[in-house]
C-alpha cells in the first residue's frame, strides 16, 4: 500500500513565472518573438553552410551544428513554456517531464562539447596552419561531432541512474517554467542527496572541463598572435575568433551560475532569469554573432539573398 501511494503522482505542474496575466501576455509576446527570431536566424545559418561551398569548413560545420542544438534545445522548452501561458493547468505528464529534462540536458550538455571542440579547431587553424587541413579532416570532424554527443551521454548516464529511483508522492507543483532536474528534485519524497551530488559533480566536470580546455586553447592561441609581426595580421587573426569568445562567455556565464554552485539559498526567480538567458537569449543572438562578426558569413547571406530576389522577379 505505501508503495502504490508513492506512485500517485503522474503529472507535475509548470507554476513558470507566476506574474499578474497582462505581464505574463508580454512576456509571452516577447519569448515568441526571441523563440522566432531563433529558429529564423539558426535554421538560415545552417542552410547558408549547407548550401555555400564556401562555408564548406571545418569551423563553418561546428557552428552549423551549434544552430541545430540551439533550435532543438529551444524547442525543447519554449513551446511547453508558450502554450502553458494559456493553459488552465500548466500541466505536464509524468513522461513528458522526464523527456523534456533528458533532452534539455543531453543537448546542452553536447553544446558544451562542440564549444571546446571549435577551441581546438581555431588552435589548431592559426597554430599549426599548415597542418591544419590534414588535421581536421572530414572524418577527424565527423568523429569529434559523435564524441560530443557520446560524452553528453556518458555525462548524464550516473546522475540518470541516481534519479531513476527517487519516488515521488506529492507535492507536484515545479518552481519553474520547465522539467529543470534540481526543482523536479526538490519535490521526491525519497532522498536525494545522491542524485544532487552527482549532479553537482557531473556539472563541474562537464562545464569547468571543457571551459579548462577552452582556456588552454585560447592561451596558446593569445600567444601565438602576439608573435605575428604585423598589427593587420595579428587583427585578422583575432576576428577569426571573437564570434567564439563572445558565445563562451554567454554559455559559460549563466550554466555556471545555475548549475555550478551550492543550492542552498538560491533565488528560484534568479534561476529562472539566468535559464532564459541560457535558453532563449543567447541562442537568439548566436546567428547575429556569427553573421555580423564574419564577412564570410555575411557575403554567403548576401549572394543567397540576391538569388532568392532574382527568383522573385522572373
Amino acid at each position: 500500500m505505501d508503495h502504490r501511494n508513492k506512485s500517485q503522482v503522474t503529472e507535475f505542474i509548470l507554476l513558470g513565472f507566476q506574474n499578474e496575466k497582462e505581464v505574463e501576455i508580454l512576456l509571452f509576446s516577447a519569448f515568441l518573438l526571441m523563440y522566432m527570431t531563433s529558429l529564423i536566424g539558426n535554421s538560415m545559418i545552417i542552410l547558408l553552410v549547407c548550401g555555400d561551398y564556401r562555408l564548406h569548413s571545418p569551423m563553418y560545420f561546428f557552428v552549423a551544428n551549434l544552430s541545430f542544438l540551439e533550435v532543438a534545445i529551444t524547442s525543447t522548452v519554449v513551446p511547453k513554456m508558450l502554450a502553458n501561458t494559456f493553459s488552465l493547468t500548466r500541466a505536464i505528464s509524468f513522461a513528458g517531464c522526464l523527456t523534456q529534462s533528458i533532452f534539455y540536458f543531453l543537448l546542452g550538455s553536447t553544446e558544451f562539447f562542440i564549444l571546446a571542440i571549435m577551441s581546438f579547431d581555431r588552435y589548431i587553424a592559426i597554430c599549426n596552419p599548415l597542418r591544419y587541413a590534414m588535421i581536421m579532416n572530414k572524418q577527424t570532424c565527423i568523429l569529434l561531432l559523435l564524441g560530443s554527443y557520446m560524452g553528453a551521454f556518458l555525462s548524464m548516464l550516473v546522475p540518470s541512474i541516481l534519479t531513476a529511483p527517487v519516488l515521488f508522492c506529492g507535492p507536484n507543483k515545479i518552481h519553474h517554467f520547465f522539467c529543470d532536474r534540481a526543482p523536479v528534485l526538490k519535490l521526491a519524497c525519497s532522498d536525494i542527496s545522491p542524485a544532487e551530488l552527482a549532479d553537482f559533480v557531473s556539472s563541474a566536470l562537464l562545464l569547468l572541463g571543457s571551459l579548462l580546455l577552452t582556456g588552454v586553447s585560447y592561451t596558446y592561441i593569445v600567444i601565438t598572435i602576439l608573435r605575428i609581426p604585423s598589427a593587420q595580421g595579428r587583427q585578422k587573426a583575432f576576428s577569426t575568433c571573437v564570434s567564439h569568445i563572445t558565445v563562451v562567455t554567454l554559455y559559460y556565464g549563466s550554466s555556471i551560475f545555475l548549475y555550478v554552485r551550492p543550492k542552498k539559498g538560491s533565488s528560484m526567480n534568479i534561476n529562472k532569469f539566468a535559464t532564459v538567458l541560457n535558453t532563449i537569449v543567447t541562442p537568439m543572438l548566436n546567428p547575429f554573432i556569427y553573421s555580423l562578426r564574419n564577412e564570410k558569413v555575411k557575403e554567403s547571406l548576401r549572394d543567397a539573398f540576391s538569388k532568392y530576389a532574382g527568383v522573385l522577379q522572373k
